[in-house]
């Protein structure tokens, strides 16, 4: 069956798929890990039509790149095609701790 729905409609996991991937390309510049795998995004919505909600973190909030990674993120999901909004909240509740990195994330840095 051929797929009549157009390329610029995506389905709501579709987006959440590509936004995820989008989050994955920012790096903390001082951790070989990006934000997502090191546990900094907390929620991602997806509001109609295609409006994008991020709530995230940084490890600390005297962290140096607390003004580029939640912009570069912003910009990443700004890119996905279909995309109408992005908004990007930071908060520092609950506080980062390392619990909050994936296993990748703690392998890579020699958590585990």
């Amino acid at each position: 069956m051929e797929n009549t729905t157009p390329s610029s409609v995506l389905t709501e996991a579709d987006l959440k798929e590509k936004v995820v991937k989008a989050i994955k390309t920012v790096y903390d510049p001082e951790i070989p890990v990006d934000v997502y795998e090191l546990g900094l995004i907390y929620e991602i919505k997806i509001f109609p039509v295609n409006n994008v909600y991020i709530l995230m973190t940084l490890t600390s909030p005297s962290c140096p790149s607390a003004e580029s990674i939640p912009v570069d993120i912003e910009k990443a999901i700004r890119e996905i095609e279909g995309v109408a909004e992005v908004s990007v909240e930071l908060t520092f509740d609950p506080p980062y701790s390392q619990d909050m990195m994936s296993e990748v994330a703690k392998l890579e840095l020699g958590f585990m």
